[in-house]
């Protein structure tokens, strides 16, 4: 069965030896462009004005004050391109590297926007080669179903590697419970709107209970020079809350929330809890901002899947990636 697994990670397409590639200080390489398209027409763009927020199964959320037009859609299509596509134009053969389809799952009503939820069906994309994706889900089915881990299955890996294909940006939590803390990362995250921000958590968790409890928090984004210490903070979704002098935290602190900041830190929000709802292993968590601070210049720490960034060194885009 070992060798059978060397085979199979001998054979997978890929590129690069890590899933998930960390972005370098500097020029993003050539990015994806996401665009809501109906019967083959581009509707409208919205590779910044969408939030993945879960992964099983995959969650987008929306803001309708930013897409009115979705407030009557209960599905969406979504293709990824890199072309820069005009509202209107037609989707042409081989403009899209990766389609998803969406359904309705939740509408969230704030005070002066509404929030919409969209649950991914299906997912297909072009970023490897068909057999290496065949090669890749015998591999998922034998290999990945692990204690512990969450398991994605061959419908929905597709999904998670093309939202990945998008830079998400990984942050820093911080949160107090009786004068102990804890500081963990998170990708499935972002601000809909400029009174509302979204993170969401595996509810089995630790963090997530923590976060609850607290009902405060401090998100900062970080230098992509920590991206070592970044990872290695990802085991803290399942540990208690800790003196603050055993975690990485930095000598500044969170201006009204007195929250302890990390070090590099690029800018960050202080977030009220407001409400919750559980999805598949997720709970998503909306917050109100209280007060927020963005750094000028420098760039936060992002990641996105193997994938496409083996695309895109095949096509002349060799990215600038720290690999852990």
């Amino acid at each position: 069965m070992q060798l059978l697994r060397k085979v199979l990670n001998k054979l997978n397409g890929y590129a690069y030896r890590q899933e998930y590639l960390c972005l370098a200080d500097g020029p993003p390489p050539h990015s994806l462009h996401a665009y809501i398209v109906i019967n083959n027409t581009v509707v409208s763009d919205i590779t910044h004005q969408h939030l993945f927020t879960g992964y099983c199964p995959l969650i987008f959320a929306f803001s309708a004050n930013q897409q009115p037009q979705l407030s009557g859609m209960e599905e969406l299509e979504i293709c990824f391109s890199p072309k820069i596509l005009q509202a209107g134009s037609s989707l042409t053969t081989g403009q899209a590297l990766a389609w998803l389809k969406l359904r309705r799952i939740r509408t969230d009503q704030l005070e002066n926007d509404t929030a919409l939820f969209y649950e991914g069906t299906a997912g297909h994309h072009r970023f490897i080669p068909a057999f290496n994706q065949f090669i890749n889900s015998v591999n998922n089915s034998l290999y990945q179903q692990k204690t512990g881990n969450v398991y994605l299955d061959n419908r929905l890996y597709p999904q998670v590697q093309i939202a990945y294909a998008l830079p998400r940006r990984i942050s820093l939590i911080s949160l107090s419970l009786q004068d102990k803390f804890n500081l963990f990362p998170t990708d499935l995250h972002g601000q809909i709107n400029a009174e509302q921000y979204i993170v969401s958590l595996r509810h089995g968790g630790m963090a997530c209970s923590q976060v609850q409890q607290a009902g405060k928090i401090l998100v900062s984004a970080v230098h992509p020079s920590l991206y070592k210490e970044v990872y290695k903070l990802g085991k803290n979704h399942m540990q208690p809350v800790k003196p603050k002098e055993s975690l990485p935290f930095g000598n500044d602190l969170s201006k009204i929330m007195k929250l302890p900041l990390p070090p590099n830190t690029t800018g960050y929000r202080e977030l009220e809890l407001r409400s919750s709802f559980d999805h598949g292993t997720h709970r998503v968590l909306l917050f109100n901002i209280v007060n927020q601070c963005n750094e000028p210049g420098g760039q936060s720490l992002t990641h996105l899947h193997n994938s496409y960034a083996t695309w895109l060194l095949k096509h002349g885009f060799p990215g600038n990636y720290l690999l852990r």
